[in-house]
């Protein structure tokens, strides 16, 4: 029997701890540490099935009343970048489009964007059903510019924006993955462990889910190239109130075209 030198020894074992290192810095923790259970001390949901956890993951996100969403959407040939904080009766946050960044407030039924002069600037002279038809554009930017401006229910936009303060709405299309589903190992997002399930190989989407405390989403990639979104703060409760009346303008039944 040959005896190994110490030396060799103690560099194969760096070598072995360096890897491991690297692993867990590209989160993935599998593979490293022997045969320790990546699910030991989890949740339970890395041990499902995909559809499993996908249903769980469903589950968690319906039975809570806030979270935070924020990340791009690709829609229409449109980037949107969000920042929403949403829940049952509303939200309220940012969203960036073509170099525009605008706030929605919904409360209840009551929509209201706010923007800055420049976004309202190119306003097309939209009639408001009281003679505003032609009035100037500066003159509107002016006067609409850093204020909550009304979102009346007729008019085209209002579905449109509504859509990002709906939280209902908003889960129910984006954690649904496509395609085939399959578990894609487990990662780890913000400090959390997760196991991240796919569709299609990826092409239908993939799913970070957490494996600490309620299985909660916590990351999707959205399958085609279509956004990324980040969830947080999940069940944590923020204040939804209108704007004061100071605050506001109503400007009729159909907003100016922007």
């Amino acid at each position: 029997m040959t005896a190994i030198p110490r030396g060799r020894n103690r560099s194969r074992t760096a070598l072995v701890g360096g890897m491991c290192a690297l692993a867990m810095a590209g989160t993935v923790l599998t593979g490293c540490g022997g045969d320790e259970d990546p699910n030991a001390g989890t949740n339970g949901v890395g041990k499902l099935a995909p559809e499993q956890i996908q249903a769980k993951t469903l589950a968690a996100a319906g039975s809570v009343d806030a979270v935070r969403l924020s990340g791009s959407v690709v829609a229409s040939g449109r980037t949107y970048e969000l920042d929403m904080r949403l829940k049952s009766d509303g939200g309220t946050g940012s969203v960036t489009a073509e170099g525009a960044t605008f706030r929605l407030l919904r409360v209840g039924e009551q929509l209201f964007l706010m923007a800055d002069a420049d976004f309202w600037a190119n306003e097309d002279g939209g009639d408001g059903g009281d003679g505003k038809g032609g009035s100037d554009a500066a003159a509107t930017a002016e006067k609409l510019g850093g204020k909550y401006v009304k979102v009346p229910q007729q008019d085209p936009s209002y579905k449109r924006f509504s859509g990002f303060t709906d939280k209902d709405v908003l889960l129910d299309s984006l954690l649904t993955l496509h395609g085939t589903l399959a578990t894609d190992g487990h990662h780890e997002q913000s400090g959390v462990r997760t196991i991240r399930i796919s569709g299609d190989q990826g092409a239908g989407g993939t799913l970070d889910v957490s494996l600490e405390g309620k299985p909660y989403p916590l990351r999707l990639v959205r399958g085609g190239n279509a956004g990324t979104l980040r969830f947080s703060d999940w069940g944590k409760d923020f204040a939804l109130d209108e704007p004061a009346k100071d605050e506001t303008v109503d400007y009729g039944k159909q907003l100016p075209t922007s």
